[in-house]
């Protein structure tokens, strides 16, 4: 198994619950060494998500016939046991990718914007997590279950590099959902609030935030190191750079995004971005608004038959989802499944999300593109 940097305390971890996806091998490794298997890398892989890719690409059974572990200068000449194998970890050069076939990039934007180039002229295919090429032309942005057609004909094998860009995490949790009532009755306007756990700013925020509470739990003044305030016992307005419009870089990509994952520049899309002191998951409120009638009981079959969807929807129990609850799972859990009031003729519905901002907001998402290269 891979050792996590900042690994997660038991307390932190929820009990599988029935129907979320989570490790069907939790104990046993499940080789995937082949070699007729794709040359993978992964770049920035002591950050959270690199942790997790290889976590997510050993609960797949990704094939690989060599593994590439890349990071700074700094982290280069650790050692990583994954599949009863030792990796030393080596410094990201511009000769990293000579013969790999696929690239898995979450080192952050400026790292993307100068290897990832580099990687696809080497003619490897570069799945890139950070922001930036997701709004480049010519770029497919891609959640598997919502727009596979849009990589075209990009396929391992072929000897051409190329860029396909994952969604932001909020994004991808927000569409998993959303989608599947789109394609029965068109969303014309989707009102989004997250509230987005630690996980979303990195290892080194998941750390904090658990440092922060021991100290505010001891009457010592909290860390802030990654953020600016407290965050423990706290929430706040995300903390990425506000623009002009009143909307910060977060809310502006669920908007860009959407409108490019969908293909529809005329849909409506506006959202506020909280942080919140949860370790790894998101969860988001969503108002959907729509073209043709759907009412909520048809809307709750979609879901319980739609891909990485988990509806957990109990009424009388009181039972929705919840961040703990989906932390470390696949799926995507969707409750409080009901009719917007304020719209008149089955317009309109309110849906509360959750999502593993680590997994299938990032890691999943993009081995799961990786799979579909195969």
């Amino acid at each position: 198994m891979v050792s996590l940097s900042h690994p997660l305390k038991s307390h932190f971890v929820s009990t599988p619950k029935p129907g979320l996806h989570t490790n069907k091998y939790p104990t046993k490794v499940r080789m995937s060494f082949q070699e007729s298997g794709p040359s993978v890398a992964i770049v920035g892989v002591t950050g959270a998500v690199g942790q997790e890719f290889l976590s997510v690409l050993s609960d797949r059974d990704f094939p690989y016939r060599s593994l590439k572990l890349l990071a700074s200068k700094r982290s280069a000449g650790k050692s990583i046991s994954f599949q009863d194998r030792n990796f030393t970890v080596q410094e990201l050069t511009a000769e990293s990718f000579n013969d790999v076939d696929i690239a898995l990039f979450s080192a952050g934007g400026s790292i993307s914007k100068e290897f990832g180039p580099i990687a696809v002229e080497k003619g490897a295919i570069v799945v890139d997590n950070s922001s930036a090429f997701r709004m480049v032309d010519g770029v497919p942005l891609v959640i598997p279950e919502v727009n596979p057609e849009s990589m075209g004909g990009i396929k391992v094998g072929m000897k051409k590099g190329a860029l396909i860009a994952n969604p932001n995490c909020s994004t991808i949790i927000c569409l998993i959902a959303a989608t599947p009532l789109h394609r029965h009755a068109k969303v014309t306007r989707m009102v989004v609030s997250t509230y987005q756990a630690a996980s979303g700013a990195g290892a080194a925020a998941m750390h904090e935030l658990e440092l922060q509470t021991r100290e505010v739990l001891e009457g010592k003044p909290p860390t802030c190191n990654i953020f600016k305030q407290q965050y423990a016992f706290n929430l706040f307005s995300h903390n990425a750079p506000v623009l002009e419009n009143g909307y910060n870089e977060e809310e502006m990509k669920m908007v860009k995004e959407t409108r490019k994952i969908w293909n529809d520049m005329k849909v409506k899309v506006t959202a506020t971005c909280i942080r919140v002191p949860v370790m790894r998951a998101h969860a988001e409120s969503v108002n959907l608004q729509f073209e043709k009638p759907l009412d909520e009981d048809t809307a709750r079959e979609i879901l319980k038959n739609a891909p990485g969807v988990v509806v957990i929807d109990d009424r009388i129990s009181n039972h929705f989802p919840t961040p703990l609850e989906v932390s470390n799972k696949d799926d995507v859990a969707v409750g409080r499944i009901r009719q917007d009031l304020s719209q008149e003729g089955n317009h309109g519905l309110d849906i509360f999300v959750c999502g593993d901002q680590v997994r299938k907001g990032a890691a999943l998402n993009a081995v799961q593109i990786a799979e579909s290269l195969l």
